[in-house]
């Protein structure tokens, strides 16, 4: 959004350009017909091709600044600077070449060679082997002509690894963003997968592979629930990054800061993952969706660590930023769910705006089981739980017990999911106790130690804990210390 009201960089958009950038500026979501009556008045036929054609035009020039967009910053993919340094002189070459310029094209194809070979984007060496193993063919220089040609038939065979490690992984990462049955059944080949790209490292060398490798084994300790792992595996990453083991123009130390502390945060260190999540931030541009992902995990750990002041500052932060309205409807609702939560354990103390009561509201009705939240519906439950143990509304208490009682017949069968099956078996204690929060207390001791000794199960099958189950337990007993709740007579 930040290029478009300069559209032409010699001040030659038309009027027209420039109040088409602005209405979509001001109304991002306004439809195509809403545009062509404030820019025509009528959105006639005739008018809306018009705007198709100022839509194009438009379009071009804004591909256009693409050439200039500054990618230096290293809170960005770090490969991506000299990938597109790369990628700029082929360009440049293939119209030299075209040219017959010979001289200039070998020498920045030599320099290309170099760059792709330092950061190991096997790909553009390919290229740039090929295209001077023809050039020497076409200038009749036989000496540089097999010398080129040698580098080129080494970077084909590690290309043709790197492919092999590349599939491999792309199906196993189309997998894992399944059903939670798919999930199940991929980890089961994992290991097989492993050894096979550890087979393609060992014969490659490359960076490529080495990556492919540290990513399957990372996904393969995360879907086991094996969090001690994962910390062990980022810590030394990034000693060897630092030791001059790893590319440095290739490794991307914002995704092994992320995974370090979803690790901290999945296996129950919270304090420590939220102080290096302090630090690691620094490395995210406030601009990309990367740093919402991290932020997202920033806010857990927060809350896990029972700061709920810093995860409610944050969260204010994150919402601030430009980037948080353009995120999918599934990641707002999540940021949404964390909102409730938060609010639950620290009320407004002003009134509430009409977002928020939209949101109190969105939480309350939402159904006891939605695909499209699969993780969450658990928390969601549980919320609304506690909403109304608050509001002391025994029937809605009752009819919300239920639902977890019906959603864990259907849902929660597995043995890995023991955590929530403990925690729902707990809410169940405050009816057999009458709502009574010291007989309730007693009677819930060994359920809650075991709940305690069980470690949180791996991501294919996990059920998200936006506030720990033993914590969640600590503030039902405190609603019940206050006052049960009533049937709708007895309070009225």
């Amino acid at each position: 959004m930040a290029v478009l009201p300069v559209l032409d960089l010699h001040g030659r958009q038309s009027n027209k350009e420039s109040q088409f950038v602005e209405a979509l500026v001001k109304a991002p979501e306004a439809t195509l017909l809403q545009v062509v009556k404030t820019l025509y008045g009528k959105a006639t036929t005739t008018n809306v091709r018009t705007l198709q054609k100022l839509q194009s035009r438009v379009r071009v020039k804004l591909l256009n600044h693409l050439y200039f967009l500054d990618h230096s910053d290293p809170r960005h993919l770090v490969s991506r600077r000299y990938e597109l340094e790369c990628l700029d002189l082929l360009h440049k070459v293939s119209i030299l070449y075209a040219e017959r310029e010979y001289k200039l094209s070998e020498r920045l194809l030599l320099r290309c060679l170099r760059l792709a070979e330092a950061g190991e984007f096997t790909q553009y060496a390919v290229q740039s082997a090929r295209m001077l193993r023809n050039l020497y063919m076409e200038q009749r220089q036989p000496i540089p002509y097999k010398k080129v040609t040698k580098v080129l038939v080494r970077a084909q065979q590690v290309l043709a690894w790197e492919d092999e490690a590349e599939q491999l992984f792309a199906d196993t990462q189309l997998t894992l963003s399944g059903t939670v049955a798919a999930r199940r059944a991929v980890l089961a080949l994992l290991p097989d997968r492993i050894a096979q790209v550890e087979t393609l490292n060992r014969r490659a060398r490359s960076f490529t592979t080495f990556n492919i490798l540290y990513r399957l084994r990372l996904a393969y300790e995360e879907q086991q629930g094996n969090y001690q792992e994962i910390i062990k595996a980022t810590a030394a990453a990034s000693r060897r990054l630092r030791d001059g083991k790893l590319n440095a123009r290739r490794f991307d130390i914002r995704f092994n800061h992320f995974m370090s502390i979803y690790a901290y945060l999945r296996g129950r260190q919270p304090v420590q993952g939220l102080h290096l999540a302090e630090q690691y931030v620094r490395d995210f541009h406030q601009s990309s969706i990367n740093w919402l992902y991290f932020e997202e995990h920033h806010v857990l750990l927060a809350l896990h660590a029972q700061q709920y002041e810093r995860a409610q500052l944050l969260h204010l932060a994150i919402s601030k930023n430009p980037v948080y309205p353009m995120q999918r409807a599934a990641a707002l609702e999540r940021w949404d769910l964390y909102k409730s939560y938060i609010d639950f354990v620290l009320p407004p103390q002003r009134v509430l705006t009409p977002r928020q009561r939209q949101m109190a509201q969105w939480v309350l009705q939402l159904p006891e089981y939605s695909r499209d939240k699969r993780g969450h519906n658990v928390a969601i439950l549980v919320l609304q739980v506690l909403y109304f143990l608050r509001e002391r509304r025994l029937e809605e208490v009752l009819m919300r017990l239920e639902s977890l009682r019906k959603y864990q017949q259907r849902h929660l069968n597995e043995a890995t999911m023991l955590r929530s099956r403990l925690f729902l078996r707990l809410l169940q204690v405050i009816v057999e106790k009458n709502f009574d929060a010291g007989k309730a207390a007693a009677r819930g001791q060994t359920l809650l130690q075991q709940l305690k000794d069980t470690p949180p199960p791996g991501e294919a099958f996990a059920e998200v804990e936006i506030i720990p189950y033993e914590h969640l337990w600590a503030l039902v007993l405190g609603l019940l210390r206050d006052g049960p709740p009533v049937a709708a007579e007895a309070g009225e």
